[in-house]
Order: structure tokens, then sequence, then C-alpha cells
């Protein structure tokens, strides 16, 4: 089977393209991304013969929509499958930078995929586009998504999946809505995305105690795992939602154990809400107190569906993935993609390929 995958450079897209590096039933045709190499990549990033070819496109430009379109549906053109996972999280103080990406961009992929008469589009959506709960319950994909409306990144899923429905009605639609994604590759990435100058990645090997906001539980599930479950779907032609996560659920002591040897406090959500607040405001945390309502909200995934259709088993806990992406954002880790670039590697000047550096 021959696809694309937009958003090729990211977490869950390098992971993909990792997975499928040597995949004799599927191959990455087409990878998408704002910055492509101007040679040959490393490793995940090149394949054999040649494969992929990257294809430069910012999804969210401020341009006509044919202008991003078009090309597009040129590189899709006889595929069998678009996954798409390109997503922006910053900067988060621009509201309409990240909108145009997310929610418009994505509308234009769908455009571009229906115009190339590709079969089959997947989607990357998330456990952030599911109603908010107070019980440790878990949810089946068929939980409302309504999402959390002081999140942007929950409202931008919210507007994927109203997108979806509509789309659906052209195309086979697959939604993948995964909880956290984590590898030892994302951690400068995450550092970036959500921590800032008030809060630097080596803070998190030299904590003293964790200072937990109560009655928090996440999940989470490795970059790997995930990838597994985007080539099941593709192999399989499957329609509609699919939660994904790891077995366990990551409550305080299991994070604790990770972070600090065990060591933890409860703080009471509402104080640590408004640190936070104060911190992005003052630019001095690139993570919005609209993550904090979310995270108190998100419900636990039932991932019964992805197990018995399509046979997934996930090889990483929760708890083995978090450790792996600790230590990458203590020791910077990343790849040679520019939004996974190690801590002190410069940033890439190379835009749609005219630079020798990616």
């Amino acid at each position: 089977m021959r696809i694309a995958v937009v958003g090729a450079s990211g977490n869950a897209g390098t992971g993909l393209l990792r997975h499928l590096e040597h995949d004799r039933e599927v191959t990455v045709e087409v990878a998408v991304a704002r910055r492509v190499p101007a040679g040959r990549p490393p490793a995940p990033y090149a394949g054999a013969s040649g494969l992929p070819r990257w294809l430069a496109c910012d999804i969210g430009a401020d341009a006509p929509d044919d202008a991003v379109v078009a090309p597009l549906a040129e590189a899709f053109h006889g595929l069998d499958a678009v996954v798409h996972l390109a997503w922006q999280m910053q900067p988060s103080h621009d509201r309409a930078r990240l909108r145009a990406t997310n929610v418009d961009g994505s509308r234009r992929v769908a455009e571009a995929v229906v115009a190339a008469g590709v079969p089959h589009l997947v989607v990357a959506s998330s456990v952030g586009a599911y109603s908010p709960v107070a019980d440790d319950d878990v949810r089946d994909e068929s939980w409302a998504t309504e999402g959390v409306r002081s999140s942007s990144y929950s409202v931008d899923k919210v507007a994927l999946e109203r997108l979806l429905d509509e789309v659906e009605e052209r195309v086979a639609v697959a939604r993948v809505r995964p909880a956290l994604v984590f590898q030892r590759d994302a951690g400068s990435s995450i550092e970036r995305y959500f921590l800032g100058p008030g809060a630097p990645a080596w803070l998190v090997g030299v904590l003293p105690v964790l200072p937990w906001p109560a009655g928090f539980r996440v999940q989470a599930v490795h970059a790997d795992d995930l990838a597994a479950v985007y080539r099941a779907v593709v192999v399989a032609r499957a329609t509609g939602a699919f939660n994904v996560a790891a077995d366990d659920v990551l409550r305080r002591d299991d994070v604790a154990e990770v972070l600090t040897g065990g060591r933890a406090v409860d703080v009471p959500v509402p104080l640590v809400r408004s640190a936070v607040g104060a911190a992005w405001r003052a630019r001095a945390l690139h993570l919005s107190p609209g993550w904090i309502d979310l995270a108190a909200g998100i419900p636990l995934l039932d991932t019964t569906r992805v197990r018995t259709e399509l046979g997934w088993r996930p090889r990483v806990t929760a708890q083995q993935a978090l450790a792996e992406v600790v230590e990458g954002m203590v020791a910077g880790s990343g790849t040679a993609s520019p939004p996974l670039r190690a801590r002190g590697r410069a940033r890439p000047s190379l835009l749609g390929g005219q630079s020798a550096e990616w």
C-alpha cells in the first residue's frame, strides 16, 4: 500500500516513519512538512529507493486555499491512503495561527484527499476532543466529543472532529484518538512546547518532590505503539474512531516514581491553575492554563475496539514511555527533524528546501 504522511517530521510522524522504514506492505511515498530536507535525510526520514519524497507545504499558510490544496492533491494522486498528523501547539499566545494550521489546514488536507481521489483518510484526533468527566470510568469511542472550552487544543480537536463528520460523506475516514504520546526523541520538543524559561528541562532531573495537582490521572502511549495503530488502520482500511493508550494509568505515585523516586505532594488544582496561568501570561511558561483544565476533566480511554478489531497490543507501558521521554528531556534528545531537533541544535533555516541544512 502506498501512503502519504502529513506532518511527517513531528512526534507521531517520526514514530510512523521509523515503524514503516523497512515495511514491505506499507510504503510512505510522500512525506509532507513545513520544512523539508534539501538532500537525503538520515533515518528514519529516508527510506529505500529514494522514498519518501518530501513535499514542503505549510497547510496553515496565509494564502488562497488552492495554493495549498492543488500541490497536495497532485502529490496524493494514486495513493491508497493519507495519514494526517500535522498539528501546531505553539505559539500558544497566537490563537489565530494555531487555528489556521489545526483547523483550516486540516480542511485543506481533506479537500486535497477528496480532489485526488484517495479512498482513505486517517487522522490524528485526540483524547482531548472528549467531553470532560468527573470519575474514573473508562469511556469508549461513543463518548461525546464536545471538548473543554478553556483549552485551545481541545477546541481545535473538536473542530477537527466536526470537519471529519462532513468529510466522511465523501471519503472513508478513520480517527485515531490517542492519549499523551511519548518517546525519547521527543524530549527536547516537549521541553520547547510546554516548559519555558521558568521551568527549564534540567529542573525535571533535580526535583526534590513532585507537586501534583490533586486527583489528576493521565494515560500515555509510546510513539512506536501508536505507529503500529496507524499501520493497522491503513492495512485494514478501517474507519471510525479508535482510542489508543497503554494499559496502565499514571497517577501521582506512578509519575513521582519516575521524577523524584516517589516523593510527591498533592496541590489543589485551582492553585496549580493560577500559578500556571500567571507564568504563561508572563511568558515564563509555554504551558497555558487550558491544559490544566483539560487534564482535570479528561476521561480514561477504553481501548477495547483497537484491540479486538485490529489486534493491537502495546509493547511499552505508560510509565516506561514517561521515563523514556523524561530521560530525553534531561539529555536534550532529538532527531534531525526541525520539530524534534535536539537541545542546542541551531534552528534550521530551511524553508521549502532552499538550504543545505534541514
